[in-house]
């Protein structure tokens, strides 16, 4: 399957479907906005290890898929519809009731989705049961991310948003038993523009394309972020945070959760 093209396979349980899902909203400009970055994709090609055969669950449109990568399972077509020619090819399915058999793969990946996901459990049990060998996830860790300078300063309403769809770390370590976590540190001219990407370039932030691919942003009323973005364009964020201008990089809370099977 690896290098088939990227035409969506409608299937999964009757119904799941019919919903128009988050990234069907904000998904336009990912193709612009969320290139995936190089040093991050080493980080998580590392994690999957030696595994041969890899499906990623949540897969959007394809960022930091390794060329083993046999499958893709993502429930929007707008996503869907952006994945690049040679892609792995694409099922249209969500991570809570994945229609594929036990152990299909050596490793399933999921990369900043489990947030969106309605049933928790039922999508890590999905993840433990196709893959034979490890899961690896992306997330971020909202205890740190709060206090990341764009919501502890300026958009507090947004880090109160995100409170209610964050999943703990130690939720996930308890759901995969014998899990490890390493720390992404984000480089500052990070290319993949998720949430906090942009910690040294807070102009960013400022532009309506970039914020259309942050679901932080496009899940909050814009009459609720446009105070706190008034406040980041008056030009004394770099007086505040001087002391972050010389660094390569920062921990601003994500971490890769990896379990050997």
């Amino acid at each position: 399957m690896n290098g088939a093209a990227h035409t969506a396979v409608v299937s999964g349980p009757v119904g799941i479907l019919s919903e128009v899902t988050t990234y069907d909203a904000i998904g336009a400009t990912y193709r612009q906005t969320r290139r995936p970055d190089p040093r991050i994709a080493a980080q998580i090609h590392a994690a999957l290890g030696d595994a041969a055969t890899v499906i990623n669950v949540g897969a959007g449109t394809g960022s930091y898929e390794p060329p083993h990568t046999v499958l893709a399972v993502e429930p929007s077509p707008m996503m869907i519809a952006q994945r690049p020619a040679g892609s792995a090819r694409a099922l249209r399915a969500i991570a809570e009731a994945i229609p594929l058999a036990d152990d299909s793969a050596d490793a399933a990946m999921a990369l900043l989705t489990v947030h969106h996901w309605s049933d928790l459990e039922a999508g890590i049990g999905e993840l433990l049961r196709i893959a034979r060998r490890r899961v690896v996830i992306l997330t971020w860790d909202q205890t740190v991310q709060r206090g990341f300078w764009l919501l502890d300063e300026y958009l507090p309403e947004v880090a109160a948003f995100d409170d209610t769809r964050a999943v703990a770390i130690d939720r996930l370590t308890a759901l995969l038993p014998g899990a490890r976590t390493e720390t992404v540190p984000v480089p500052h001219d990070c290319t993949d523009g998720f949430g906090a990407a942009f910690w040294r370039r807070p102009e960013a932030y400022l532009d309506p394309e970039v914020r259309a691919g942050m679901s932080m942003f496009d899940m909050t009323d814009e009459a609720v972020t446009r105070p706190g973005l008034a406040r980041l364009s008056d030009g004394r964020w770099h007086e505040r945070h001087a002391d972050l201008l010389d660094r390569a990089s920062l921990d601003v809370g994500y971490h890769l959760v990896i379990a050997d099977l």
